[in-house]
């Protein structure tokens, strides 16, 4: 018995790394892990889902938020538990997420969100979870044939952008979203004052910027019927300011002063589009150093090895960026739990 307790707590420390836990794959679990180190690093969302307390759905196996709430206190905790994920992914496969099959992080990312608005009792607190990542947008639809206009106001809480075949920059994706496209053929809308479906043109422009900005790059492309994945080179910033690079993009209705935004998890896929493996590099929040979580691995890394992730010469590629608005040094420094 004390040998077998000796050597959970060895292995355990050997998933740990200064206030870091390493996640066991379970049963195909790697996209999981790697967004649970994600909300891990967004210290955000586990303060505000350590303020729920759940009242209506007591020990329900299958409330994705609540076991969320228990896996985040777990990771931040210093109990010698080998697989604190175990329950959530099982909350996650209750409700068709299935274990032992290959998934899409930005799908299971958004999957996760919004079961937090559906199982989550304490809808306001739901609301404020969910605020964190909405980025608001006014779309813009002008008919080619009588310039009138119409508007419409949306959110999301991913950035999904498109990604060129050949060298990019995020910057450059960014633009690419938000320039004018016009809409022809099969492609056309219907416009009121014509009474028909006519050739239109569409931009986007933003009402809002969130405090946690989750930028999906799309990386996989269907051809002939079959998904490939682009390993083309697509560059990101450590630190990136939207006034500066993109205020052509804000609405006349934008308000916001702070604009700036530092990188503190990226998403990392490597691999085919049909064989793949994630893993993540975050910034841990106490000391801001960068660190590379491989399921139960952990280690130190360096802003050199995040930029390896670019692409083009590795299949090691950044698939989704999260950035925090403010500087590094800015926002309160919460501590680990014991």
């Amino acid at each position: 018995m004390y040998r077998c307790s000796l050597f959970s707590i060895n292995r355990y420390m050997r998933n740990r790394y200064v206030g870091m836990r390493g996640l066991t794959n379970y049963n195909l679990s790697c996209c999981v892990n790697t967004l649970l180190q994600t909300f891990s690093a967004t210290w955000e969302v586990g303060d505000l889902l350590a303020k729920w307390e759940a009242a209506d759905v007591g020990a329900d196996g299958r409330n994705v938020p609540l076991q969320l709430k228990r896996v985040l206190a777990d990771m931040r905790s210093d109990s010698p538990q080998q697989t604190p994920h175990r329950d959530f992914l099982h909350a996650l496969h209750g409700n068709r997420v299935r274990l032992s099959m290959q998934h899409d992080a930005d799908e299971v990312f958004l999957y996760i969100l919004n079961f937090m608005q559906q199982q989550m009792d304490d809808k306001p607190l739901a609301l404020e979870i969910q605020d964190l990542y909405k980025i608001s947008l006014e779309t813009y639809l002008q008919c080619l044939e009588c310039n009138s206009v119409q508007t419409l106001t949306s959110y999301m809480l991913s950035l999904s952008l498109h990604v060129k075949e050949d060298h990019d920059s995020l910057e450059d994706c960014m633009t690419s979203f938000f320039q004018h496209q016009e809409l022809r053929g099969i492609n056309c809308c219907f416009c009121p004052t014509c009474g028909k479906k006519t050739p239109s043109k569409q931009a986007f422009k933003l009402l809002s910027l969130p405090h946690i900005l989750c930028v999906h790059l799309k990386r996989f492309r269907n051809h002939g019927g079959f998904t490939q994945k682009l390993d083309c080179k697509v560059t990101f910033p450590e630190t990136f300011d939207f006034s500066e690079t993109l205020k052509e993009t804000f609405s006349s209705d934008f308000a916001q002063i702070d604009c700036n935004y530092t990188l503190h998890a990226v998403v990392v896929h490597s691999g085919s589009a049909m064989c793949g493996h994630y893993t993540a590099y975050v910034r841990q929040h106490g000391n801001q150093r960068w660190y590379y979580a491989n399921d139960s691995h952990v280690q130190e890394a360096s802003w050199k090895d995040v930029q390896s992730t670019y692409g083009e010469s590795h299949r090691h590629t950044a698939y989704m960026l999260m950035f925090r608005r403010g500087t590094k040094e800015d926002g309160p420094q919460p501590e680990l739990s014991g």
